[in-house]
């Protein structure tokens, strides 16, 4: 039924939220902002940063964000040595899907944030295009989900997203996809139904059996 598969990465692939939320409430203070609560912080993690710091600090002008941006970038890639891991089973999941499907990424993170975390993890060779939040508009918007559409010459009936926002499955439904969830990460399970997700799924290793009843 689907020849393509697009995975987010934060919180589907990688267990990261602890160091997100740690880096924005650092780069607030940082800022000498209001420190929002882990409970807020979380419910950006999905978005493209713009569109999280705008969601966060609605009442900042777009300088001070900035700003927020800058810091939150250098406590992420160089001042917060906290070590993301993936999820259980995922390279192995992702390695026994790569002989039968495309497997591909769109996330919310920077193009340099996810070059480094393919090197880091060794999922590189696995993933035949990958996109990122500031090199189209963030999900919701499709944009993303298109380019990596043209660039594989896939139609959106035969690709699947999988994913654990709500962001991820409205982004889905835009292009005309579809989406699975995960319920492990950032947003509870019936909110990924109700926002699109044809299921959810307890652990990323479920994913094959899954498939394969479709």
């Amino acid at each position: 039924m689907y020849q393509l598969l697009v995975f987010d990465w934060d919180g589907t692939l990688m267990d990261s939220e602890a160091k997100i939320v740690a880096c924005l409430q650092a780069a607030a203070a940082e800022m000498r902002l209001a420190v929002p609560a882990e409970k807020d912080a979380r419910q950006v993690i999905g978005l493209g940063l713009v569109e999280a710091l705008k969601m966060l600090f609605p009442e900042d002008d777009e300088t001070t964000r900035k700003g927020l941006a800058e810091a939150y970038r250098d406590h992420f890639l160089v001042r917060n040595k906290a070590r993301s891991r993936l999820f259980p089973g995922v390279t192995e999941t992702l390695e026994s899907l790569a002989d039968d499907y495309l497997l591909a990424v769109a996330t919310g993170k920077s193009r340099r944030g996810l070059e480094k975390e393919l090197d880091d993890s060794g999922l590189r060779p696995l993933f035949q295009a990958t996109r990122c939040a500031d090199e189209a508009f963030s999900k919701p918007h499709p944009q993303m989900l298109e380019d990596i559409l043209d660039k594989l010459g896939m139609r959106p009936s035969e690709t699947l997203v999988i994913g654990d926002t709500e962001y991820d499955m409205r982004m889905a439904a835009n292009a005309g996809s579809q989406g699975l969830g995960v319920s492990y990460g950032v947003h509870e399970p019936q909110r990924l139904i109700d926002s699109g997700a044809l299921a959810t799924l307890d652990a990323f290793s479920e994913m094959p059996v899954w498939l394969s009843s479709r």
